[in-house]
């Protein structure tokens, strides 16, 4: 794809890419097998395994978890009212999306106390090894402790695109905004009324500005990171994008992330240059 070139132009040591559509992979950029820090697009591969735990009947999204009156699907779409970096609660359950990393370590520790399995084991025998992501790693905390290529986050996408670890209905479900109508703050995108958030995955909805582009549709999905890292799943194009950098996210990335994927959006449509 041309607009893939684009991103030899960035501000960045190295850049590794994929786009893919339901047909297969629509072109790349980089080096897939390079390993990069995956900081809060860890999220995505948490909530994959912790869906695949509902899936297997291990846990239950109503499962108790966190702070008191909250659930499993409410840590997972950061409506607990637990705080980032903490395990304080900040707000009532189901009062705001408060974006909270710390929540997804409770989440890991639940399914660890429902499979007795450690979190990192399940998630590489739930979810990396029958995707076959060799280059995966949870070894830091289940927000933001992972590590992968483009490559196995390409196998991860197409997994998205047409499901085979979880029904069809729950992934969709994971896609759907829960708990509609809360508002909160995108690190580094400021405060959205509503801040729409799925079962892990942050869903664009209307959200200006915002990392993914102005034409995805608004039940696009994914996570980005601060180390620089994005992934995202249109649906309705049937078509997602993977792309790692080693440079952290800063005022550098956000007008290039949203007229990146812009390009690609006019590329998938036929109306790119």
């Amino acid at each position: 794809m041309r607009s893939l070139e684009t991103l030899s132009d960035w501000p960045v040591d190295n850049v590794s890419a994929a786009v893919l559509t339901a047909e297969g992979t629509a072109g790349t950029f980089g080096d897939l097998a390079r390993v990069y820090e995956l900081a809060s697009v860890t999220k995505l591969l948490v909530a994959q395994a912790v869906l695949v735990a509902v899936e297997e009947g291990a846990i239950d999204l109503r499962t108790p978890a966190g702070a008191p009156g909250a659930t499993v699907a409410h840590l997972l779409a950061h409506a607990s009212g637990l705080a980032f970096d903490s395990r304080q609660v900040v707000a009532g359950v189901a009062e705001q999306r408060i974006y909270s990393s710390a929540g997804f370590e409770v989440l890991a520790e639940a399914v660890e106390a429902e499979t007795g399995i450690a979190f990192a084991d399940y998630l590489r025998e739930a979810v990396c090894d029958p995707l076959g992501l060799t280059a995966t790693e949870l070894y830091g905390p289940a927000g933001h402790g992972a590590r992968s290529t483009v490559a196995d986050l390409a196998r991860f996408a197409a997994e998205r695109l047409a499901p085979r670890l979880i029904s069809t209905g729950l992934s969709a479900e994971s896609a759907s905004v829960q708990f509609p109508g809360l508002d909160g703050f995108v690190p580094g995108y400021g405060k959205h009324r509503p801040n729409d958030w799925g079962l892990g995955f942050e869903i664009r909805g209307t959200k200006s500005p915002h990392w993914t582009a102005p034409a995805h549709s608004p039940r696009t999905h994914g996570h980005f990171g601060q180390a620089g890292t994005f992934l995202w799943v249109d649906p309705d194009r049937r078509a997602a994008a993977v792309v790692l950098t080693d440079r952290p996210f800063g005022p550098w990335a956000k007008p290039l992330w949203s007229e990146f994927n812009q390009e690609i959006l006019d590329e998938l449509d036929g109306s790119g240059g």
